[in-house]
């Protein structure tokens, strides 16, 4: 079958993509905006990418059209689509009804931490020899892709709750059927689809309806919305971790190691562990905990976790230029703001680290979040706020943080002014959920003058 994917470089529809090239499918796709990691993915699958959507994609002849979310009525292609009456689905239900179905599907929603932790989960099952498949939105180091498919019945997933398509304004999640699932935590986000936590809430609740009685929820005890959602009806086994009574990870040593603990009871240590902060620390141990579930024993979880290496875009390390180190990550809701930073301040201590934002998710740019962004920011020595195109004044915004906060209209002239600052031993950490105008190597590029 010849599939054709409208909207094929966001990390999602890239990786269904990927899928359906592995399933024997020929896949061709096109997108307004091309960039890597996943251009690169899809170039070196040999899946043919068209630079925006015109009309004249239909003589391709696709036997199915599939279409990504960030594709909207009055898309010129999707319009000629509907007008002739031609065959289309959305990513999430051609996944669940041409890959998932039949598998044991491993799902991991929440608000923050899902590719972390979905990256980690697999690497467990991995580590374990169950071989799984997996679709992750991002790039974990150890695999060097985003999604994979292999014949075991597990299929670890990251499931995300933003609406599935134009056509259908559930949550992607809805669609997979888990039979593990991870809720990591629930805060309020995309504030373009959702109007309150109230509103999220529910979807998750539309997720816990779709749970068998043999599956296993792993939920965290701090969040008292996961508490309210599970509340509301739950016909499914639940293990906590994060709380006295469940699953704890104790502070790290040197190396980042920790100790596990079950009810106050010790399970093992994780000898080494590479990802910095309590967060990533709650993300291994629900990953461990789900991978339980599968079969995989605690021991041989905790070994796998000391092996991780990391995921691309999640405080990678970009390059270094006269003692400089420039560093990427996802990082644009407020709380993964703030975890971030506390995160890398763990793994350099002193140093001074120099943040640079551009707040591009459509909650951002609404401003639904702006008023946490101080307190967001508090641990960097510096903020440097990328503010083209955002409805509400950064400088205002960031007004509390004093001259540790700089906003800029011009990206030029924001890394020049990075650069400009930058002294031996900084850590520049630069957070976007996009690419940022190739920021990266652009500063690079100007510390070396």
């Amino acid at each position: 079958m010849h599939i054709h994917i409208l909207g094929i470089c966001g990390t999602f529809m890239g990786g269904i993509a990927l899928l359906a090239r592995a399933a024997g499918h020929r896949v061709t796709g096109c997108d307004a905006n091309v960039y890597p990691p996943m251009s690169t993915q899809l170039g070196e699958q040999g899946i043919d990418l068209v630079a925006g959507y015109g009309t004249e994609q239909l003589t391709l002849n696709p036997d199915l059209f599939v279409v990504g979310n960030a594709i909207s009525r009055g898309n010129p292609l999707l319009e000629s689509i509907l007008e002739r009456n031609l065959p289309y689905v959305s990513g999430p239900q051609w996944l669940a009804e041409n890959i998932l179905r039949g598998r044991w599907v491993l799902g991991v929603a929440g608000t923050h931490g899902k590719t972390t932790t979905t990256s980690l989960l697999a690497w467990i099952l991995e580590e374990a020899g169950l071989n799984p498949s997996f679709l992750v939105g991002g790039v974990p180091q150890g695999f060097g892709v985003s999604a994979r498919l292999t014949d075991s019945p597990f299929f670890v997933i990251e499931a995300d709750e933003y609406d599935t398509a134009f056509c259908d304004k559930r949550s992607k999640f809805v669609h997979y059927q888990p039979r593990t699932t991870i809720l990591n935590n629930l805060e309020f986000d995309h504030a373009d689809i959702f109007s309150d936590l109230a509103a999220i809430e529910t979807q998750f609740h539309h997720l816990v309806r779709t749970l068998p009685s043999n599956g296993l929820i792993v939920a965290n005890a701090q969040e008292a919305s996961l508490k309210r959602v599970l509340a509301r009806g739950c016909w499914t086994p639940v293990e906590w971790f994060n709380g006295a009574e469940g699953w704890q990870a104790a502070e790290p040593d040197a190396t980042g190691g920790f100790e596990v603990s079950l009810a106050g009871k010790p399970q093992g240590r994780v000898d080494r562990f590479d990802l910095a902060g309590a967060h990533n620390r709650d993300n291994a141990l629900a990953a461990l905990v789900a991978a339980r579930h599968a079969g995989v024993p605690v021991a041989v979880g905790l070994q796998a976790l000391a092996s991780f290496s990391g995921i691309k875009r999640r405080l990678e390390v970009r390059g270094t230029v006269r003692g400089v180190t420039v560093i990427d990550d996802f990082a644009h809701h407020p709380t993964a703001i703030r975890v971030t930073l506390a995160g890398l301040r763990q793994r350099v201590g002193q140093a001074r680290i120099l943040a640079v934002l551009e707040p591009r998710s459509n909650t951002m740019k609404l401003g639904a979040m702006k008023a946490q962004l101080p307190d967001s920011l508090a641990e960097a020595d510096a903020t440097y706020c990328y503010a083209s195109n955002l409805g509400w004044d950064a400088t205002a915004v960031l007004a509390p943080l004093g001259n540790r906060a700089k906003s800029f209209d011009d990206l030029d002239r924001l890394i020049l002014a990075v650069a400009a600052d930058a002294r031996e031993g900084d850590q520049v950490l630069i957070m976007s959920n996009g690419g940022f105008g190739g920021v990266h190597d652009k500063l690079l590029a100007a510390l070396a003058l």
